[in-house]
């Protein structure tokens, strides 16, 4: 298996990149008109800087209200009007279902996309492919396209304006990488785009990792107060970047299949991607046997940053039999990124691990409890 490395042809991240964003479009050849695919508030927040910079740069362009759910009928949508206004380019702004529509309408009609984040709440903008839902937010398959964004940029004067939970969020999707690339190296698996994995892509998710542990508190608390510091800057990258080459170029494993399987409960359903990957990763470590100091060092980062670290932080306050198995069942289907382990996964395998690590978690909220009492 040949090894295989994949990225964004560039990243920008910085305060008010956005005004830069015509002008870097330009430098990468990108031709007129752009189709800006953008949810409802960044649209009201931002409209009036691509009013002024894009016709600086002399590059029409056509904006497009994302509706609000990454679906066939969406995508269909938004193609519809991009061939409607000719467009050369498609600029997604938004979340990460408005960054998978604007990439499945560019595969689509072959042309370029741009990945502008609003939150740093997932690894997605960097990545070629997109998750699909129906009309009803439910599931439905996974595309994978054949180059990633040919620019992803992000503002970090927009990122520090999204509710702080968001970049919480990101850093949960992001505390997995290291574990899961791992995982699917020592396991000879191939990544996301078919190949084996690069000393690059390992260190680069292994960085993120030293990353999250080293600045997630502090960037909590700039995001808090609404500041912008070298912390921040850091951890937005770590979610964005780091993350995003690290999973697509290293591999996935039982985290996110712990994740899949975890909406099988209705009572995660409010609860974002990345504080159900951060449960996930607790999960795998169990599973694998990891030393109880790491699994202690992922606890207690989760503790300090506000991820959860039990079924009870993930609205699950009593899980039944049947649930437990029908969580594991969906995180082992076939195809699900759980068989990347160095070993044979099965359901009743992972539906141990959930029963433990959630023990695991209430046990460490129990002692930190009893050892606030006596300080007390």
């Amino acid at each position: 298996m040949l090894t295989v490395f994949c990225a964004p042809a560039r990243y920008i991240q910085g305060r008010q990149a956005t005004r830069v964003l015509a002008e870097e479009m330009r430098k990468l050849g990108l031709s007129a008109p752009a189709l800006i695919l953008s949810s409802p508030s960044p649209r009201k927040r931002l409209e009036a800087v691509w009013t002024e910079t894009f016709r600086t740069a002399d590059f029409a362009f056509e904006l497009l209200e994302f509706a609000g759910e990454c679906s066939l009928a969406e995508i269909a949508r938004c193609k519809d009007n991009a061939l409607r206004t000719g467009a050369r380019c498609i600029v997604g702004v938004g979340g990460g279902k408005a960054l998978d529509t604007a990439r499945a309408v560019a595969s689509e009609l072959g042309l370029p996309v741009v990945c502008c984040p609003t939150t740093a709440a997932s690894d997605a903008p960097c990545s070629a492919l997109s998750v699909i839902y129906s009309a009803a937010g439910v599931f439905e398959k996974c595309l994978f396209y054949k180059r990633n964004p040919d620019l992803v940029l992000v503002d970090s004067s927009v990122i520090i304006l999204a509710p702080v939970r968001y970049l919480i969020s990101g850093m949960g999707d992001a505390l997995a990488t290291w574990f899961e690339a791992d995982a699917a190296r020592r396991a000879h698996k191939a990544n996301a785009v078919g190949g084996a994995s690069t000393i690059a892509a390992a260190a680069l998710a292994e960085l993120c990792y030293r990353t999250l542990l080293n600045d997630g508190a502090a960037a909590v608390a700039a995001a808090t107060a609404g500041a912008i510091t070298p912390a921040f800057e850091r951890i937005v990258e770590a979610n964005t970047l780091l993350s995003g080459l690290g999973f697509e170029s290293g591999g996935l494993a039982v985290a996110h299949s712990v994740h899949n399987g975890l909406t099988a409960a209705p009572e995660t359903h409010a609860y974002l991607h990345g504080e159900k990957v951060a449960f996930g990763t607790l999960v795998q470590l169990v599973l694998e046997g990891r030393d109880s100091t790491l699994v202690e060092e992922v606890m207690q980062f989760c503790h300090h940053v506000g991820l959860p670290i039990t079924l009870a932080g993930l609205g699950i306050h009593s899980l039944s039999p049947a649930m437990a198995r029908a969580i594991a069942e969906r995180a082992t289907a076939i195809g699900e990124t759980a068989h990347n382990e160095p070993f044979v996964v099965t359901a009743d395998a992972v539906r141990d691990a959930l029963f433990a690590a959630d023990a695991w978690g209430r046990a460490f909220q129990a002692a930190r409890a009893t050892r606030s009492v006596t300080s007390a």
